[in-house]
């Protein structure tokens, strides 16, 4: 076993702090969420779903998970314009992890450990 010694290392060459970097955000993991749920969401109904977002900033974070090739989004022709929004299979690679989130998130509440003392 060889001994690691953290004054020789960099967090930013790891493929956690790569991962990081896609999904650090306020919103990120939230829309990301919403659209492993929901498959496939409406503009104006993630922005109702997530509540305290502003049109400019879900419009400018999804074009962010977009740029990531984590969100697709699929523009019709008509009048009035209609989009859509889901997980490419890249995105859907994250499912396992926002799963493993859930179910932490589900067995460490508050009011779960509460109740079980």
């Amino acid at each position: 076993m060889i001994d690691r010694c953290i004054s020789q290392e960099c967090l930013g060459t790891t493929g956690f702090s790569y991962t990081l970097s896609l999904i650090n955000g306020k919103y990120k993991m939230i829309i990301l969420y919403t659209l492993m749920e929901f498959k496939i969401v409406r503009f104006n109904e993630m922005k109702k779903y997530i509540g305290g977002i502003s049109y400019k900033t879900l419009s400018s974070t999804l074009k962010e998970l977009e740029s990531d090739k984590l969100v697709h989004r699929k523009e019709y022709p008509q009048i009035p314009p209609k989009v859509e929004y889901s997980l490419t299979e890249r995105g859907k690679s994250l499912i396992p992890i926002l799963d493993a989130m859930c179910e932490w998130g589900e067995n460490n509440r508050i009011e779960n450990s509460k109740t079980a003392k």
